[in-house]
């Protein structure tokens, strides 16, 4: 179902974000390639035909924030419509979403929140991810998310659940390496048990981001996925396991809050793509 025009390479982008677009037009960095919020393209007028022109210099993916797929009340037809509309004009080597739900009773959540892990929560994901992949006529990749707490009645370790929704539908994975130190640190999992209960050939893209460490009551602390930092030496760190257990995969900053100058990111992006290359002479050895 994927179209493989304009597929993305096995290297580092930067999410692109409005504050940068006058400079990537400008400029054109030397930068892989880069990925965009899907939502944030859906109204047309300059906003999407400032993105065609970027994606006429770049390999593109989109990576969604809306559709919920976790949703007990189901996909929202018109939103996954618009999706499908800003994919068939932008033409991205990849399309992603998250694990979660943000959508109830038709009010949308500035958030997205967690899911129980159970079996009825599993078939729920599973056919929202078949329904978004047929109306796309393409394979999505899934992200893992950010938690902060957990449901009492949660059956499933997300390491499985997420395994399962790709071996059920046919996705991929967006494998987000900040999201899992920072849900590991908050539940006291394994990082590197969680990577290596990945299914390596389903993982299709890495995102990497700065969190914040905020103390709560108790003297306990809470890591908090704010996307408005550099990308912590622990990240880097489970980044580089990553790469030795998935091979060179497609590796994103993104930078979403306290956005800095471009050419910070493309910095985090330079190492990123040293670690990349180190792998990618690894595996060819």
């Amino acid at each position: 179902m994927r179209d493989e025009r304009g597929a993305v390479p096995a290297a580092a982008g930067i999410g692109l974000r409005f504050q940068h677009h006058e400079a990537v037009l400008e400029t054109r960095p030397a930068v892989a390639w880069l990925e965009a919020h899907t939502e944030n393209y859906m109204g047309g007028g300059p906003p999407i035909r400032t993105l065609e022109a970027i994606r006429r210099d770049y390999p593109m993916s989109l990576h969604g924030v809306g559709l919920s797929l976790g949703s007990a009340d189901g996909l929202d037809a018109a939103h996954l419509e618009r999706i499908r509309d800003v994919v068939r004009r932008i033409e991205p080597g990849l399309v992603s979403e998250h694990l979660s739900w943000s959508a109830v009773g038709g009010t949308y959540l500035a958030d997205l929140v967690p899911l129980p892990m159970t079996d009825e929560a599993l078939d729920l994901v599973c056919r929202h991810v078949e329904q978004a992949q047929s109306c796309l006529q393409r394979q999505i990749l899934i992200e893992n998310p950010s938690t902060y707490l957990r449901f009492k009645h949660s059956m499933i370790p997300e390491w499985d659940f997420i395994a399962a929704v790709a071996q059920r539908t046919g996705c991929g994975i967006l494998c987000d390496v900040n999201n899992i130190y920072v849900s590991a640190c908050n539940h006291g999992w394994d990082a590197s048990a969680y990577l290596d209960a990945l299914p390596a050939h389903a993982i299709g893209e890495i995102h990497l981001a700065g969190h914040t460490l905020k103390q709560i009551e108790g003297g306990q602390a809470l890591r908090i996925d704010d996307h408005g930092s550099r990308v912590a030496p622990e990240v880097w760190a489970l980044y580089a396991q990553a790469l030795a257990r998935f091979g060179p995969v497609p590796t994103l900053v993104e930078w979403d809050t306290n956005i800095p100058p471009l050419d910070v990111l493309l910095a985090e992006a330079a190492q990123a793509a040293a670690l990349l290359e180190e792998t990618g002479h690894a595996v060819a050895a």
